[in-house]
C-alpha cells in the first residue's frame, strides 16, 4: 500500500517536501493541501492524529467557560496559531486574547505578545509536545498563563501555570480536579464534571 493510500490520500498527492533551512511561519499560509491544525515547531511542520471526544469536548467547553466570563476587552478563541518567530507557529487548543487583536475575518494568527493564556489538552500523539516542548516555548516568548489539560476517568483535569517574568520560565500555581477556580488572569470558576453536559 503506497504511503498516500494509508493516509486516505489521493496517489497524485506528494508530501512538501521542506527547503534546507526548513518551513518559516509564512509557509503555514502558502503550502496547499495541508491538513486542518499543522503546526510549526522549528521549522518543521507537526501534522495532528485525528482528536478524541474529550479533546474536542474539552476544547469547545473551554472557549465557551471563558468566553462567557471573560472581561469585555478579551475573547477566548480556539485553535488558532501563535506566530512566535520565523520557525515557530505552534496552534495552542485555547486562546485568550485582546479584542483589538483582531485583525480581520482572514487572520491565521496572533503575537505572543497578544496572547493572556495558552491551553493545551494532552493528546496521546502530542504529550511531550503539550507538556514540554510548547510550554517552555510559550514562557520565552513571555505569555504570563498556561493551562495544562490532562483526562482523568474522562473529566479534563486543569494544571495551573504562572510566568515568572524573571526568568521567563513557568511555576504550576495548582491542579484543579472538578471545580477550577482562579483569579488571573481574571476571576474564572469552572465545574469541570460539566464537560460531558449537553445542556
Amino acid at each position: 500500500m503506497s504511503a498516500a493510500r494509508e493516509y486516505g490520500l489521493d496517489e497524485n498527492f506528494e508530501w512538501p517536501r521542506p527547503p534546507a533551512e526548513g518551513w518559516t511561519a509564512d509557509d503555514l499560509d502558502k503550502l496547499p493541501n495541508l491538513p486542518p491544525h499543522t503546526e510549526l515547531i522549528d521549522g518543521s511542520l507537526v501534522l495532528m492524529s485525528p482528536q478524541t471526544r474529550f479533546h474536542s469536548r474539552t476544547i469547545h467547553f473551554l472557549v465557551h467557560a471563558l468566553t462567557d466570563q471573560a472581561p469585555e476587552h478579551l475573547e477566548a478563541i480556539g485553535e488558532m496559531t501563535m506566530r512566535m518567530d520565523r520557525k515557530n507557529r505552534p496552534e495552542p487548543d485555547v486562546l485568550v486574547v485582546p479584542v483589538d487583536a483582531d485583525t480581520g475575518p482572514r487572520q491565521t494568527w496572533f503575537e505572543p505578545e497578544d496572547v493572556v493564556l495558552a491551553v493545551e489538552v494532552v493528546s496521546a500523539d502530542s504529550v511531550e509536545r503539550d507538556r514540554e516542548v510548547k510550554p517552555r516555548k510559550y514562557a520565552q516568548a513571555g505569555v504570563p498563563h498556561f493551562w495544562r489539560v490532562e483526562e482523568d476517568n474522562g473529566l479534563p483535569v486543569v494544571y495551573v501555570y504562572e510566568l515568572d517574568p524573571a526568568t521567563r520560565v513557568y511555576a504550576l500555581e495548582d491542579i484543579h480536579h472538578n471545580r477550577l477556580k482562579v483569579q488571573r488572569p481574571f476571576p474564572i470558576e469552572i465545574d469541570l464534571t460539566a464537560v460531558n453536559r449537553r445542556s
